[in-house]
């Protein structure tokens, strides 16, 4: 490396053979030099040789670089910025100015310059060096001293400093409960403001998916029963319930967050809906029920689907479409959660709400037997066996429906008017409308959510349920049918259900009602008779639909491995210009490296790439890719976000740019919670951006929902190819499939054992 002034590039002083100068370099006196550095050399080495040309007194080791943007040169970086002569500047070292900071912080003199101090602290804390520096001289104790009691955007400065340092995967474990207390008090105040709500939220998140079952290398104590063993340090020491607990002692927490989900400010929205997310993927088994109940107290649902046609939903689809993934979650818990009277308080006062509703004594019939549940429409008095199917789901659907109509007596009272062999077993039909509804919305199994598009009705299950059942008994009575027709009622309400929840993204809640409220039997009748000419009527039985649910639940599976195994082959894209840049909003220009490879790593913890002018071959493994991402950063993949540069695709050579760019169908964005955007590229066609958005999407613990109907066409065709498949192996062999299977007997006793399978 060579220094000289600005005006004589020079090579110790004495005249040389000009050298080219590579990049400029201010101290913090403000003499700016110009100088040669050599890309082979570290940045201490750098330093080190400038410090000697600029007769510096004071050890190297005191100084760093820093570009025009304040960002750290690192031995990483170090050749890029050489490559794009970027003007530097001799700083203090991080260690230094860690020190430092964590010294103004903890004398406090004034509040301008704690504001200032916070202001810098949260840009740098992101180092790596800095925040070991911060850490081992307790400034994050004096930090979270000014967060116990800042307020103002003082506050939401230091709460962004926490938030940056909550980055790295270390430092923050001494974070207590009272901690988290504050956390929580911050964000329960309807009065705090915008600027401080941000970052607490996003803290409040880390700390929830900071669960010792998340930690990286896990290893669980053989003797503890699932109780993970971690190395001391380890932030992953909190999770859901350590949160929840905090949560519950702040008043009126997760109303206010909820009521956040209506925020005029965007980003305020979507880190509200991100903890919420992360709040309910999290949720320990303890806490799940009563988490749950608090947030459907709170109608978080209808939040969501007002989010759904609110002015901000670009912004917001990734999240709306990971909470009804998750929403799936919740659902299919609950059907496969058993209906138990013994050891679940809430579920026989859910029992005896339905039976007051019903305003009708117990009877005895012929044989003396008790007759309460049977005349409600169920087969047996064994009202647990009779939710076995729909588990606490069918239980809660029924009460809902119970309670939306007030007139349930009557409905009851008017089948009990009726001979036995003509009533509507309501309660029956109220289960077969669960299982309907979930085999609609293919409730197979948390985590396998296909859904592309909104779905408010399904945010509304309840309310959907009750409108499909108040239509299953209309239909009953309509068709004159007796005790032998329940399933020919059911296909009926299968075939109207297909009609009234369609395109459920684009139709209005009226139309719906209309649907289920106003056809008459006869128009239900026609059409259903058309689709049995198309359709085949073994498809419609049970042991065939859940084979069907068995078959997306593989086929889903095989999709999701497809898709990452397209992540690690790595592929090209166009580096493109986001819409809200700087650069969107002038001319375009083509870039120097408008082409980007890039490549998930075999551990499925980072995204490699490497920018460059022109396509090249990529070896095999991450030697040729020296950037990259870490895939926990990644909160949303954001789609039809950014623009082509110019000039880039054939196809666009002779045609002027556009201005202001429009956005490609093709692109997409790693957005990350507290940074904006991570990447931004255009995928060369759409077979590519269906395997990257959705590989991604795959990838995320909270995330689980597909993006591209492709994806979701794929799994759709897999599963119906699986079908037939199964099928023809059964028509083959002239096996005799059932309507459904009826339960055997329990053994008289216990005395038996299952014997091995040769």
């Amino acid at each position: 490396m060579s220094s000289g002034s600005a005006l004589s590039p020079t090579v110790n002083g004495t005249s040389a053979v000009p050298l080219v100068p590579t990049n400029t370099v201010t101290t913090a006196s403000g003499l700016t030099v110009r100088t040669r550095i050599d890309p082979v050399l570290t940045v201490d080495d750098v330093v080190r040789q400038l410090c000697l040309n600029l007769k510096i007194k004071e050890p190297p080791s005191n100084f760093a670089l820093r570009d025009e943007m304040d960002e750290l040169v690192t031995n990483d970086n170090l050749r890029k910025k050489i490559k794009a002569k970027v003007n530097l500047k001799l700083v203090n070292a991080p260690s230094r100015e860690a020190m430092e900071a964590a010294e103004k912080l903890r004398l406090r003199d004034d509040s301008n310059t704690l504001k200032m101090t916070l202001f810098t602290l949260q840009k740098y804390i992101r180092e790596e060096q800095f925040a070991q520096s911060f850490i081992n001289c307790s400034g994050l104790s004096d930090l979270i001293a000014v967060i116990f009691g800042a307020h103002g955007n003082t506050l939401a400065y230091a709460l962004t400093a926490m938030q940056n340092l909550m980055e790295l995967d270390y430092g923050w474990a001494s974070l207590d409960d009272a901690f988290i207390l504050q956390v929580v008090q911050i964000l329960s105040s309807p009065q705090s403001l915008i600027n401080v709500c941000r970052p607490a939220t996003a803290i409040l998140k880390k700390l929830v998916e900071a669960d010792p079952m998340s930690a990286p290398g896990l290893q669980l104590a053989s003797s503890s029963r699932g109780v993970p063993s971690l190395p001391p340090g380890s932030v992953y020491r909190y999770g859901f319930s350590v949160v929840f607990e905090q949560m519950r002692k702040g008043r009126g927490f997760l109303e206010t967050v909820i009521s956040r989900l209506g925020s005029a400010d965007t980003a305020m929205a979507q880190y509200s809906m991100m903890l919420i997310n992360s709040l309910l993927a999290h949720a320990s088994d303890t806490r799940w029920e009563e988490f749950i109940s608090e947030l459907e107290s709170l109608n978080v649902r209808k939040a969501v689907v007002r989010l759904m046609s609110s002015h901000t939903i670009e912004d917001l689809t990734s999240c709306i479409l990971d909470f009804q993934a998750n929403y799936i979650r919740i659902i299919y818990r609950k059907k496969t959660t058993l209906v138990d009277l013994e050891a679940e308080a809430s579920h026989v006062a859910a029992l005896k709400a339905i039976w007051a509703s019903c305003r009708i004594p117990e009877a005895v019939d012929e044989n003396g037997q008790v007759l309460k549940w049977r005349l409600l429409g169920f087969d047996a008095e064994n009202v647990e066996q009779e939710f076995n199917d729909v588990g606490v789901l069918g239980l809660e659907c029924l009460r809902k429906f119970v309670e939306m109509d007030p007139d349930f007596s009557k409905i009851i009272q008017e089948q009990l008017s009726r001979p036995p062999a003509r009533r509507c077993p309501v309660g029956k039909a109220s289960n077969e409308v669960v299982d309907m509804l979930s085999e609609h919305w293919e409730i197979f199994a948390p985590g396998y959510s296909t859904s592309t598009t909104f779905q408010p009705f399904f945010l509304d299950f309840y309310k959907v349920h009750s409108l499909a059942t108040h239509f299953f008994i209309r239909m009953w009575s309509e068709s004159g049918a007796a005790s032998g027709d329940f399933t020919r009622v059911a296909a009926l309400l299968r075939s109207q259900a297909k009609v009234a929840l369609r395109s459920e993204n684009v139709r209005s809640w009226h139309e719906v009602e209309h649907d289920f409220n106003e056809c008459e039997y006869r128009s239900v009748r026609e059409r259903q008779m058309k689709e049995l000419e198309l359709e085949d009527d073994l498809l419609s039985k049970i042991p065939i639909r859940n084979l069907r649910a068995k078959l997306y639940k593989e086929s889903y599976e095989f999709v999701r491995q497809q898709r990452i195994q397209c992540l690690m082959q790595g592929a090209w894209f166009i580096n493109a210009l986001p819409q809200n840049s700087a650069a969107s909003r002038e001319a375009p220009r083509r870039p120097n490296r408008p082409w980007r490879f890039m490549r998930l790593d075999p551990a499925l913890k980072h995204l490699h790439y490497v920018d460059s002018a022109m396509k090249f071959a990529v070896r095999s493994g991450l030697e040729d890719l020296p950037e990259r991402i870490d895939v926990a950063a990644i909160s949303e993949i954001a789609t039809g976000s950014c623009a082509a540069p110019p000039h880039v695709l054939r196809d666009q050579i002779d045609l002027p740019p556009a201005f202001p760019p429009v956005p490609s169908p093709l692109s997409f964005s790693l957005l990350s919670a507290h940074e904006g955007s991570l990447a931004d590229q255009i995928a060369p066609d759409q077979s590519r951006w269906a395997d990257w958005t959705d590989g991604l999407n795959m990838l995320r613990r909270d995330g689980g929902h597909v993006a591209s109907k492709e994806t979701a066409g794929f799994v759709q065709a897999l599963t119906e190819i699986g079908l037939k498949i199964k099928l023809l192996d059964l028509s083959g062999e002239m096996v005799e499939i059932p309507s459904g299977l009826v339960t055997g007997p329990p053994p008289s006793n216990t005395d038996f054992f299952f014997s091995d399978l040769m």
